[in-house]
């Protein structure tokens, strides 16, 4: 009985706060008629960002570790160290909830960092809803990315994938399966 308690303590509430602060989203992204200039000028400067600063200068190499089949990249999100699956085929960078739940508490990912909502299409064929949330800093070994938009996935088991949202700023992206290593230039 007192697992259970801790298991709704510890999973459930979160899921309910984060589901509550997403429903505020849908406030700030317009879709219901409230603060939609703030979040046009929000998306608008991320797009004019996205466009000037398309490529990013000098190069770095990563070791990546091989997992189940995939290949996790290791990479910081906002001063969180997390291991991405290296996925040219994700459009975006992808979070599940259970980690953009911990980011929301604390304080790596705020109110303000949360655009809106976007249905996607995952790699099932199925048709979802994402959160949609503007990174502010995304380092990759020695290169840092600022302002990239991610997708949280309303599912806490979502793997976390590196996308083109982060994979398109770079000009080349080299895989050396012989050492293990990822070069981004």
């Amino acid at each position: 009985m007192k697992k259970n308690k801790i298991f709704i303590l510890l999973v459930l509430i979160p899921c309910i706060i984060f589901a509550l602060s997403l429903s505020s989203c849908a406030h700030k992204s317009g879709r219901h008629g409230r603060d939609n200039n703030r979040s046009r000028t929000t998306i608008a400067k991320i797009q004019n960002n996205d466009r000037r600063e398309r490529k990013v200068g000098g190069h770095t190499k990563v070791s990546m570790r091989k997992e189940g089949g995939v290949y996790l990249v290791p990479i910081t999100v906002n001063g969180l160290n997390l291991d991405f699956i290296f996925d040219t085929g994700a459009s975006s960078i992808s979070l599940s909830s259970a980690e953009a739940m911990v980011m929301l508490k604390q304080g790596q990912i705020t109110q303000d960092d949360i655009l809106g909502q976007q249905q996607f299409k995952d790699a099932t064929g199925g048709v979802s809803v994402g959160t949609i949330v503007l990174l502010r800093m995304v380092q990759i070994g020695d290169i840092t990315l600022e302002n990239v938009e991610a997708t949280v996935v309303d599912n806490i088991q979502a793997p976390l994938l590196l996308g083109q949202t982060a994979l398109a700023k770079f000009g080349k992206v080299t895989i050396d399966y012989n050492h293990n290593t990822i070069e981004f230039n």
